[in-house]
This record gives structure tokens, C-alpha cells and sequence, in this order.
């Protein structure tokens, strides 16, 4: 039986494997539909709705995505800004360059999102951006570069920024092993889901990270989503 009591250190296939355009575009696909059946961009966009409760149609809103993979986020973002009348200009940076050419195919060009190959901590966006976010991305750091994430997104946000990750718990590991499984999907997803959920957090980790950050406790909530979300966001 695995211990969920600490973060697992057990790599996921994604990061280790190299693996050619089709074959990671084939991961991507895969795990957008897995966002899609899990309600994964909904606490994003919700955070975004209180985010925006000052601003008024016609504004423009700028994003950084950090870690895009596939683009969905993105994308889902933009329908709501626009749906809201808000000019979006969003941009994605993601390590991997199969992710920037897979997310590039799935997107309209009418919505013109600029995705960015980079390492994120070496990113420096051109113009002042308004929010970052970033969906299942810490749970893939070490803890040292989860704090040194949470630095970095304080001092690049300019009104608030939202990590969207998962909750470390038995439930959602086993549960979504056997759907992996039965769905047939990706090798990688099949793999690597259950080890970001081993990999990822509880309260008590964001709490240490925060205060590891430098970070005031009090400025920052923590809030748990279903299902199995554990999500850390800032507002100015």
C-alpha cells in the first residue's frame, strides 16, 4: 500500500522520456480529455471570475500560463474573457517544445495566444502581466522550485496569480488508475496521473511552502475544489 503521508519523489514519464511530436501530442490530447472529465479548468476560470469583479467589458485582460501543455487552459480563458467582453491577451510558457507546436495546431488562429518554449524562472514577459496561473504544474517541481515558483509568481503578477493542482490523497490515486486504465489512454497518462496525485500536495505542504516563499500566510488561501483540488491563489 502507498503512503500518501509526504510527497512522492517517484518521477513521471513526461518529464524523463523522450518521446517524438506525434507521441506527446497523442499524451496532450489525452490529458485534455482527462481535464475535461475532471472539471479541471473550473476552479481556474472561477478564481478568475473574482479576480475580475472590478473590471468592465472593453478592458483588456492579460494572462501568463505557466506549464500550457496542450493549450486547453488557454483556450478555455479566452472563450471566457470574451464571452465577458474582456480583450484577452494571454500568453503560455512550457518547457517542452512539442507543447508549444501541439498546443499551436489546436488553436484558432482568431484567438492568437502566443505560446512560449522557456524555462519559466529565466521568463521575463515583455509588458506587466496582470495574472499567472498555472494548472497541474507545481505538483511536477521539487519543493525548493515550488517556493521558488510562489516567489516568482509574487513578484510577476501585478493583480494575482492561481495555481491549480492536485489534492495528495488514496481516493483520487486508485480511482483514477482503474479509469486510466479502462479508458485505454495514453501510456504516459496511464502512469503519470497517479504519480502527480502521489506527487502533489495537502494543506499542511502549501502552509510550509508559502512561509519558505517568504511569503505573508495571511494574503494567500488555500481552497480545496471538487474533485480533489488543492488550489493557492493571491489577490492584489
Amino acid at each position: 500500500m502507498r503512503s500518501f503521508a509526504e510527497r512522492s519523489a517517484e518521477p513521471e514519464l513526461m518529464d524523463a522520456e523522450p518521446v517524438g511530436l506525434e507521441d506527446f501530442r497523442a499524451c496532450l490530447k489525452d490529458l485534455a480529455t482527462v481535464n475535461t472529465l475532471t472539471l479541471a479548468r473550473r476552479p481556474t476560470l472561477a478564481w478568475l471570475e473574482q479576480a475580475t469583479g472590478g473590471m468592465r467589458p472593453g478592458e483588456p485582460l492579460s494572462l501568463l500560463d505557466v506549464g500550457f501543455g496542450y493549450g486547453d487552459m488557454l483556450r478555455a480563458i479566452h472563450g471566457w474573457c470574451v464571452a465577458r467582453g474582456f480583450v484577452p491577451h494571454l500568453t503560455g510558457i512550457d518547457l517542452n517544445p512539442w507543447s508549444a507546436a501541439s498546443a499551436r495546431e489546436a488553436t484558432p488562429a482568431h484567438m492568437r495566444i502566443d505560446y512560449r518554449t522557456g524555462d519559466v524562472f529565466a521568463f521575463r514577459p515583455e509588458q506587466p502581466v496582470q495574472f499567472v496561473v498555472s494548472s497541474l504544474f507545481a505538483h511536477h517541481l521539487e519543493d525548493a522550485q515550488v517556493a521558488a515558483f510562489l516567489a516568482w509568481m509574487e513578484r510577476t503578477a501585478t493583480q494575482g496569480w492561481f495555481i491549480n493542482d492536485l489534492h495528495r490523497h488514496p481516493v483520487p490515486y486508485y480511482a483514477f488508475r482503474a479509469m486510466a486504465r479502462a479508458a485505454g489512454w495514453h501510456r504516459f497518462v496511464q502512469h503519470d496521473g497517479p504519480v502527480s496525485i502521489a506527487r502533489a500536495f495537502r494543506r499542511s505542504d502549501w502552509r510550509r511552502l508559502i512561509a519558505e516563499a517568504g511569503l505573508d500566510p495571511g494574503l494567500v488561501e488555500i481552497r480545496w475544489r471538487a474533485p480533489f483540488r488543492l488550489c493557492v491563489g493571491r489577490l492584489r
